[in-house]
C-alpha cells in the first residue's frame, strides 16, 4: 500500500480495481538500486562490476546499473542492438569518442558502434544505469569479432556471485520479466 497522502491535490483518488491485464505479471521493484552493498554487484571484469536490476532471458535484455570505484574497463565491444545509459555519478566513457560522461548525462549507443568503456579515476564510484538489448560482442584489439556475452551467461554469471556471497543464486531469478 502507498504511503497516504497528507494534502496532495489527489488524495481523494482511489487507485485503479483491476491493475493487471490476464497473464500480466507483476511490476518489478529494486529499492536503493544503486546500493553501496558490493554483494549486489557481480564482477564482469577485474575494475568494473554489474547490479542487475531487470532482465528478460526471452529478449536478451536486461537493465543494470555498472559500477567501477576506480579506474575501470570493459572489454572491447559492439552491441548488434541499441544500448541507453544515464550517468549516476563518477566519470565514463569511449577510447573511440570525445565525450566524457558524468552525473546527468545520457547516452544513445547505436546498433554495430565498437568501443571500449573506461571509467576515469573521480571521487565518486562511476555509477551507470544502462538498457542493454542483445549481446555484447567481444572485439579484438583490431576490432574483430572475439566472443560474445549475452542475457544467459549474465544470469550465469550472476547466479554465481550471488551463491558465493551468501545471497543465493534463486535471487537473480526475481529479476526475470
Amino acid at each position: 500500500m502507498p504511503e497516504r497522502a497528507s494534502g496532495e491535490f489527489w488524495a481523494t483518488l482511489k487507485p485503479i480495481a483491476n491493475v493487471f491485464k490476464p497473464d500480466a505479471m507483476p511490476e518489478s521493484y529494486l529499492a536503493n538500486a544503486p546500493t553501496e552493498d558490493d554483494r549486489y554487484y557481480v564482477p564482469i571484469s577485474d575494475t568494473v562490476s554489474s547490479r542487475p536490476l531487470w532482465i528478460s532471458p526471452q529478449r536478451n535484455q536486461w537493465c543494470d546499473i555498472l559500477m567501477a570505484k576506480g579506474a575501470g574497463l570493459v572489454n572491447r565491444h559492439y552491441h548488434p542492438h541499441e544500448v541507453f545509459a544515464y550517468t549516476i555519478s563518477g566519470k565514463w566513457g569511449y577510447l573511440e569518442h570525445d565525450w566524457v560522461a558524468t552525473a546527468g548525462d545520457f547516452v544513445y549507443e547505436t546498433p554495430g558502434e565498437g568501443h571500449t568503456l573506461v571509467a576515469y579515476e573521480h571521487p565518486d564510484p562511476m555509477k551507470v544505469f544502462f538498457i542493454v538489448t542483445g549481446p555484447l560482442i567481444w572485439l579484438d584489439d583490431d576490432g574483430q569479432p572475439d566472443g560474445y556475452f549475452d542475457v544467459h551467461q549474465y544470469i550465469a554469471l550472476c547466479r554465481a556471485h550471488y551463491e558465493k556471497v551468501g545471497i543465493g543464486a534463486d535471487y537473480v531469478g526475481q529479476l526475470f520479466r
